[in-house]
């Protein structure tokens, strides 16, 4: 298929993108390259790889042919520049700390985050990098924190499990004016329902694992660069990044010391499953959406459940925010039942749903979250997240609309 200029939609974008360059045999889908050594028949020309002089692949912790073909289709789903994928979604986020801060430095997060992303800010927090969480649901928050010495900005699109959804642009505008990078979280909504770019991200990430894989079968990562951030004016790219164009040296830094050094890699089995289930995210986001919004609706009807947490409510705080940027709603949302039923009795009482830790599965999956993925932190920190002991999430499936309905509405019985 010859690379032309036409533009097309994002689903055949992503279908079609591995035949843009020579492929193997004419296959449709990249092939699984499983070698982690690549031979060249001229020394000099491995040489010129390893100085960066032109493309190619060193060693398989660094680089392979079929991590490079999905990267290179995130990268057309996220609209950016440049992508590296990672072996887990968490080993995309920790590739931050791990290449671009030091000690101390300070970083500005979001308070309201997925229980091992908080677990790993405070681990960064204890090796020297200052963190301050705040509610990020207004830029006032934000601003407030920032110094002088606030290298980045963090923060989810949807925050797992309570949904509350930070104030994306007018960060963003901050971060802009301010010369600070924008990391922004986009597994929750993501590149289908929404670019973080839009909102002026510099850095956009992505857990593999979930909605973009889709299936439950491999775990990866993706750290998206935009081209937006003016990396010549980041303070803590080493002296040997610096000799290449400003516009490659943050991700240059990545590779080198979170793939490289620090060996956070993807393995090309993985890859190839994550690339496939990626054809399919929009159709599967389409479904997914409109089944949350039909669940959440008729919980939210129901007297036997306190309270509901999802962006497509209308009661919900960031309803507003959620309808202007995003294509839908999501497909996860929490819920709190009525004081008086368990809601471990509840859980077990699901004929369809399926107790699990996943999210972003074709399957729908709950979970008691104060009991399990949150247990860790503690009833004071669970409180200051507004994650209550009977909060339940659910990662909404692609069953069909009405078999989920009923089967929560049943399980109150």
């Amino acid at each position: 298929m010859s690379d032309t200029k036409k533009h097309y939609g994002f689903t055949t974008t992503i279908l079609h993108n591995d035949r843009r360059k020579p492929i193997e045999q004419g296959s449709l889908h990249k092939p699984i390259h499983t070698s982690v050594a690549f031979g060249y028949g001229d020394a000099r020309q491995l040489a010129s790889v390893f100085q960066g002089k032109e493309p190619g692949f060193r060693y398989g912790r660094q680089g392979n042919p079929t991590v490079a073909a999905l990267e290179d289709k995130i990268s057309k789903m996220e609209d950016g520049v440049a992508t590296l994928c990672f072996g887990t979604g968490m080993a995309a986020i920790g590739a931050l700390a791990q290449a671009l801060l030091k000690e101390g430095d300070h970083v500005v997060s979001s308070s309201f985050l997925f229980g091992n992303t908080n677990s790993l800010w405070n681990t960064v927090a204890g090796q020297g990098t200052d963190v301050a969480f705040v509610d990020a649901t207004d830029v006032a928050n934000v601003e407030a924190a920032l110094r002088d010495n606030t290298r980045l900005v963090f923060v989810e699109t949807v925050a797992n499990p309570r949904t509350q959804i930070a104030d994306l642009a007018r960060i963003g505008e901050l971060c802009r004016a301010r010369g600070i990078l924008y990391v922004v979280d986009n597994t929750m909504t993501t590149p289908w329902l929404f670019r973080p770019k839009a909102v002026g991200a510099g850095l956009v990430v992505n857990s593999l694992t979930k909605s973009i894989g889709g299936h439950g079968m491999a775990l990866g990562g993706a750290l998206t660069d935009t081209g937006l951030f003016d990396w010549s004016g980041y303070p803590n790219i080493a002296p040997n990044f610096r000799k290449l164009a400003p516009a490659a040296q943050g991700m240059a830094q990545l590779r080198a010391k979170s793939l490289r050094d620090f060996g956070a890699s993807l393995g090309p089995e993985a890859a190839h499953h994550i690339a496939v289930g990626a054809e399919t995210l929009a159709l599967r986001m389409d479904r997914t959406c409109a089944n949350a919004l039909a669940l959440a609706q008729m919980l939210e009807a129901d007297d036997r459940v306190a309270a509901v947490y999802y962006p497509g409510l209308a009661s919900h705080p960031q309803h507003g925010i959620a309808t202007d940027l995003f294509r839908a709603y999501g497909s996860l949302f929490s819920f709190e039942l009525k004081e008086g039923i368990d809601c471990f009795d509840y859980l077990n009482r699901l004929q369809i749903a399926i107790p699990a830790s996943n999210l972003g599965d074709t399957r729908t999956l709950v979970i008691p979250v104060a009991h399990t993925i949150f247990f860790e932190m503690g009833p004071e920190r669970r409180a200051s997240m507004g994650i209550a002991e009977s909060l339940i999430r659910v990662s909404v499936g692609i069953e069909d609309t009405a078999d989920l309905v009923e089967d929560f509405r049943s399980a109150l019985s």
